[in-house]
Parts: structure tokens; C-alpha cells; sequence
């Protein structure tokens, strides 16, 4: 997800740049609210961004194509804090690794922004929410969002590279050229995400059920199945 200074050209740099501060001033907006409403949210916002950053820049080793890549964190950081706010979580932590750890650029920081955040937080936050509305479980919706929510975020970068430097050639075609460069390595990758991705949410469901209840992740029914109902009886 870190195309990296100079790649692309200043009109789509300016355009991907401009969308990314929309999101991010909604981002901003949403956290001084949900601030004032929900307790921990501060805190939370921290931890996330500090997730988000190491997640986002450490590299791991990927045995079958002898190549490294790295996870998103933001499908899980954004069931917690919603899409909007991970957005400003993900440009705090892009702008870090772009200045102090040549990852990414500043001009094409926006760009980042929009496939970390949008096509990552976002998809995740919209299939785990649709797979809850469907009746599934947090466990095999977060393994979905993340799963599904890794792959889009390179799935945006594709998408930014191919509009950069198709030239004359089909974009379709470089489209797929790149995104296919990306999938042996992202891949497995993608399928640990989501298995991060459902068993954190699971495992908080058993520890601090409340938690996730405070942060509109599960229903009442589920707080107290989680609780042996003794939500009710406080």
C-alpha cells in the first residue's frame, strides 16, 4: 500500500490527496464526538493508531514466494472505531513512516490514505457489519472483513498504479498485471489478517464483552449470552 514519492503524476497526487483530507477532516469530526460520548475512545484511538503504524511497516516473510509484505490493520481497527476515524488513525500513522522510515511519500500520501483507509477500513467495516446483519457470528464475520479488507487495500493500490502508468496500454490489463504481482505474496497474508481479524474479536467477546457492546459490535441478547445475563441483573 506505500507507493512510494514520485510515482504519481501531480494531477492524480492533488485528486487522491483532496478526497483522502475529506475523509480525513470527517474522521477528525467523528473523533471529537464519539470523544465526548463513549469512554475509552481517546485511549482506544491511540492504540489503534500505534497498531495500525507497526502493523502497517513491520515485514513479514512469505515462504512460498520467498518475498515480504506486511498486513493492514485497519478492517479490525475500523469495526472498532468505524471508517471515518480509522482514515485519520491511518494518515497519522502513513505520515510517521513516510518521514522517518521511507515508507510511502508525502505526495502521495493521500493516495495511501484512500487504499490503507477507505479500501481497507472501509470494505472491512461494510462486509463485517452486512455479515452481522445476515446472522453471522463475530467470528467468522471478522475473519471475512479482514480477509477481504487486506486484499482491497492492494486492490486500491492497483488501481492508483494502473491509472498512473498504463500510458497506451489497457488499463484493464495493467490493472491485472499489477494486482497479479501483488496476490502470491498478499495472499497469505490477507488469509492471516482474517484469522487475526475474527479470533481478536472473539476472544474480546469472552474477556470484555462489554467492550464490544459499548462499541455497537454485538446486540444486548449477545452481551448477556456472553455474560450468563449478568447485565441484567445489574
Amino acid at each position: 500500500m506505500h507507493i512510494a514519492e514520485g510515482l504519481l503524476p501531480a494531477g492524480y497526487a492533488l485528486t487522491y490527496g483532496a478526497a483522502a483530507a475529506v475523509c480525513v477532516g470527517k474522521g477528525i469530526y467523528d473523533y471529537n464526538r464519539k470523544s465526548k460520548q463513549t469512554p475509552m475512545f481517546k485511549q482506544l484511538t491511540g492504540v489503534f493508531t500505534a497498531a495500525i503504524f507497526i502493523i502497517s511497516l513491520l515485514p513479514i516473510p512469505v515462504p512460498i514466494t520467498g518475498t515480504c509484505s506486511h498486513p493492514a490493520g485497519t478492517p479490525l481497527a475500523s469495526i472498532f472505531m468505524g471508517p471515518a476515524v480509522t482514515c485519520f488513525m491511518s494518515t497519522i500513522a502513513l505520515l510517521i513512516q513516510a518521514l522517518f522510515f521511507a515508507h510511502g511519500g508525502l505526495t502521495t500520501l493521500g493516495a495511501n490514505v484512500l487504499t490503507l483507509g477507505v479500501f481497507g477500513g472501509l470494505t472491512g467495516w461494510l462486509l463485517f457489519k452486512g455479515c452481522r446483519k445476515m446472522g453471522m457470528g463475530i467470528l467468522m464475520a471478522g475473519m471475512l472483513a479482514g480477509l477481504i479488507g487486506d486484499l482491497f487495500v492492494y486492490m486500491g493500490t492497483s488501481i492508483q498504479l494502473a491509472l498512473a502508468i498504463h500510458g497506451d496500454a489497457s488499463l484493464w490489463k495493467v490493472f491485472l498485471t499489477i494486482l497479479g504481482s501483488f496476490l502470491p505474496t498478499q495472499g497469505p497474508l490477507a488469509v492471516i489478517e482474517g484469522l487475526f481479524t475474527g479470533l481478536a474479536l472473539n476472544y474480546m467477546a469472552k474477556v470484555r464483552p462489554d467492550l464490544l457492546y459499548n462499541f455497537n459490535i454485538i446486540n444486548k441478547t449477545e452481551l448477556n449470552n456472553y455474560t450468563g445475563g449478568l447485565m441484567n441483573e445489574q
